[in-house]
């Protein structure tokens, strides 16, 4: 893994990654991760057409979550580079694939809006839940055109609209409206988890940076906890990916008026098991 550190995008961001306590707490946000998205990563997988012996690229990998299936269905015989822009998240994501076995797994530290690699060397790619986080979406995209050979495949995960996926937007409303965050809607150039929520958004990103045979479905899935609790225990975790000014204003006594009025929110999806929250990703897929 290289140590070199991107340069951070200076136009600003909804939520931060590059800090070791981000990558922990996503870390131990991977159990509970693992229920909700196993099966819509696997249709990922299929709709870039990843099979054994195929060489992968992972933008915006993460803890790499949807790296390690990646590299059980390419096999030993094949291979993946996961990218992103947090070291600390790469090594997370490096140490739990060694746990596993798996060695034909490298990572990379790098820039999505910047991916410097060689030309036509990718069969597939991969990028779930990346890529509306990206500032420059459509450089990413570019590059990771680039990066594919001729006919490979591209699939990347998004979130659907903010009114499909309650379990996060109801939480991030009432962050913006207490001026904690910035509004971020479907269209605009802020990125946010929601701006590349419609099908035609999704759609149009991926056709402007050169990809035919384009396709776009939704895909459902759905947010458990055995109590309100725990949803709150997860929330609390996200939070260590907000900016700097939006932790300092849920500290104290202001984070404990924030965080009831999360649970007041989600109170709807309480039902006898816990809460079971629903929500819509949406896979792009288009080939080079």
């Amino acid at each position: 893994m290289t140590s070199d550190r991107p340069e951070r995008d200076k136009a600003g961001h909804m939520f931060e990654w590059e800090s070791p306590d981000v990558a922990e707490a996503w870390r131990q946000m991977r159990a509970q991760d693992a229920g909700v998205f196993a099966g819509v990563t696997e249709r990922m997988l299929d709709l870039a057409g990843v099979g054994a012996g195929d060489r992968v690229l992972d933008v915006a990998a993460g803890t790499g979550a949807q790296t390690l299936a990646a590299a059980r269905r390419v096999g030993l015989t094949g291979s993946v580079l996961a990218t992103d822009i947090s070291a600390s998240m790469l090594a997370i994501a490096a140490d739990v694939l060694q746990q596993e076995g798996w060695s034909n797994v490298e990572t990379l530290v790098a820039d999505a809006q910047r991916l410097d690699l060689a030309p036509d060397s990718f069969d597939a790619a991969i990028s779930r839940f990346g890529v509306m986080l990206i500032p420059a979406h459509q450089e990413a995209l570019f590059a990771i055109r680039r990066a594919l050979k001729p006919g490979g495949k591209l699939a990347a995960m998004v979130w659907s609209m903010a009114e499909r996926n309650p379990f996060f937007a109801l939480p991030l409303g009432i962050l913006q409206a207490r001026g904690l965050l910035p509004s971020s809607e479907p269209g605009q150039s802020v990125p946010g988890p929601f701006v590349l929520g419609t099908l035609d958004a999704l759609e149009n990103v991926l056709r402007q940076a050169g990809f035919h045979d384009v396709a776009v479905e939704p895909v459902t899935l759905c947010w458990r906890f055995p109590s309100v609790a725990a949803t709150l225990d997860y929330l609390q975790l996200n939070v260590a990916a907000l900016p700097r000014k939006t932790r300092e204003g849920l500290a104290g006594a202001s984070g404990e008026h924030v965080f009831a009025e999360f649970e007041q929110a989600l109170d709807r999806f309480r039902g006898p098991n816990g809460l079971e929250v629903p929500g819509e990703a949406l896979i792009g897929a288009g080939a080079k």
